[in-house]
């Protein structure tokens, strides 16, 4: 099987409270969120996107990437249509 075919492991995203600096506009950046029962602060921001078009069916949906203080990854997502955060791991743990 070529890399092409192969399957990527199915990573299950969940809700989650984050807490946002608000500068130009509201929600410009996660700076924590919490997951799992616990609130983990964002050391760094490694990489942020977006998709979406200006199509009103398909709303904007914010990417980031991200850093905790105890060095773990984690991608965000942000749905404005909904107001609503997920989590998942890009990363497995040891």
């Amino acid at each position: 099987m070529d890399d092409e075919t192969q399957q990527l492991p199915h990573h299950q995203e969940e809700r989650v409270t984050v807490e946002c600096y608000s500068g130009y506009k509201a929600g410009e950046r996660p700076l924590a969120f919490t997951y799992r029962g616990s609130r983990l602060e964002i050391s760094e921001i490694l990489d942020r996107w977006y998709e979406g078009t200006s199509d009103p069916a398909r709303p904007k949906i914010d990417y980031f990437k991200v850093k905790t203080k105890d060095g773990r990854e984690y991608l965000l997502r942000y749905l404005s249509l909904f107001d609503t955060w997920t989590v998942r791991s890009p990363k497995p743990f040891p």
